[in-house]
């Protein structure tokens, strides 16, 4: 990632951690920044791959792409 990059993050995540428990990045484990979409996905995944929830993705502009949650219901 480049400084826009990270720049853009640290907005995403002070944002997100003024929402509180409504944050989409809560329980994240994983950020990775994707160059096509231009986003960054909120990985929950934990103990090497097993994931009960889809990532969230938030562009970096801060639009939420996709909110993720629970891959199980």
């Amino acid at each position: 990632m480049g400084k826009e990059e990270i720049a853009a993050l640290i907005k995403i995540l002070e944002k997100e951690n003024s929402q509180g428990t409504n944050s989409l990045v809560l329980g994240t484990w994983n950020i990775s920044y994707n160059k096509t979409l231009k986003a960054f996905s909120f990985d929950k995944c934990e103990n090497n791959g097993y994931c009960e929830e889809r990532p969230s993705i938030i562009n970096k502009s801060g639009e939420v792409l996709d909110k993720g949650g629970p891959l199980f219901q």
